[in-house]
């Protein structure tokens, strides 16, 4: 007598209302756990819903899979792709991944640590490019902010017009989204007068620790300085973390301040061109 076939799992669009088997899958894989500081997955995964790139895959009317992408401008970037550890092997994590890439030429993601991962997302198109390395440390020992550069607080809005400005792409949705995250501080750097660099920082949802949670930088602007006064502000003396790509060269200024490397994932896209890795200090789910 042999095992029955598992059953084929069936996709339809995600709704609010899996958000709490949608949950449960990313918490068997570590991508989320107990609210200790302010709930930050649920509204990441209530937006990624909204913005009508994710899937469900169902097995007799069970949520086994979920995926999402989001249109970030230059691509669509997969955002997540989690399958139920039980149900991992039966080509789910396929269905779903060309689902939500569905006719998008240009393609970004982040790639887990799990060697499954990467190859899927070759077959899909992408290439690996460069570590995204998650840098943490005390924001204290930071060197100091160049006199000449300055960060002060601004809306949204005014972040989004920005963007909109400097690479043509609306992301106002998006920066919304951002702005409305808990504990947020959205912010611009200046070099002088000039802007030359805009970005948010929140809290974690499980760690009192903040986060540089995105960060674009002007392509006239000095690298190093502006990410150092950027990460100086979004730990406010504390400690701080960020994905910083393996090329950027403030990292081993960040190395030298007793930052460390305490997770990594692996950059993929359908061409190099897409991101500057020295101008774009990631949101890893929505670039």
């Amino acid at each position: 007598m042999t095992d029955a076939a598992p059953s084929a799992a069936t996709l339809r669009a995600a709704a609010l209302d899996d958000l709490l088997a949608i949950r449960s899958i990313l918490a068997a894989h570590g991508n989320d756990g107990p609210v200790v500081v302010a709930d930050v997955v649920g509204p990441y995964i209530s937006h990624l819903i909204a913005r009508g790139r994710a899937r469900v895959a169902l097995i007799d009317g069970a949520i086994v899979g979920f995926g999402a992408a989001i249109d970030a401008g230059r691509a669509v970037h997969l955002a997540d792709l989690f399958v139920q550890p039980d149900h991992i092997g039966q080509g789910i994590g396929k269905a779903l991944l060309e689902s939500v890439l569905e006719g998008a030429i240009q393609r970004t993601t982040f790639a887990s640590d799990d060697p499954r991962a990467l190859p899927l997302y070759v077959r899909a198109g992408m290439q690996p490019l460069w570590a995204g390395l998650y840098v943490q440390g005390p924001s204290a020992a930071l060197p100091a902010t160049p006199v000449n550069l300055r960060t002060e607080s601004a809306g949204w809005d005014r972040l989004a017009a920005l963007e909109l400005d400097w690479s043509g792409f609306d992301r106002a949705v998006d920066h919304a989204f951002w702005g409305a995250m808990p504990e947020v501080d959205a912010f611009i750097v200046r070099d002088d007068e000039a802007v030359v660099a805009f970005g948010y920082a929140r809290v974690r949802q499980a760690v009192p620790i903040r986060i540089l949670d995105r960060l674009v930088m002007h392509p006239d602007a000095e690298p190093v300085g502006t990410a150092l006064a950027a990460l100086a502000r979004a730990g406010r003396g504390g400690p701080v973390i960020a994905c910083m790509s393996g090329p950027h060269p403030a990292l081993r200024p960040l190395l030298d301040a007793r930052f460390r490397v305490v997770d990594r994932d692996q950059f993929m896209a359908s061409s190099p061109a897409l991101v500057d890795p020295v101008r774009l200090i990631p949101s890893s789910g929505m670039l």
